[in-house]
């Protein structure tokens, strides 16, 4: 068990930044989860275009000017 949680992420972030990326890695791992979301019947959306709408609307309402 971890007791002092500042130093173990403290560790983890020096340790993560020492590690290279493996960019073959990283794209089996795409690939893996692209094939479970296939298996769970994520994706290919049925209707890519569904909810469009309301994404607009919901996006006018956000991106308002604050210009007087």
């Amino acid at each position: 068990m971890i007791k002092d949680k500042a130093a173990w992420e403290k560790w983890e972030e020096a340790y993560l930044s020492r590690q290279p990326s493996d960019f073959f890695l990283n794209l089996s791992l795409l690939e893996a989860m692209y094939d479970e979301a296939k298996a769970l019947k994520v994706f290919p959306l049925s209707n890519p275009l569904e909810g469009l709408d309301a994404k607009i609307q919901m996006a006018k309402a956000v991106n308002v000017s604050n210009a007087a």
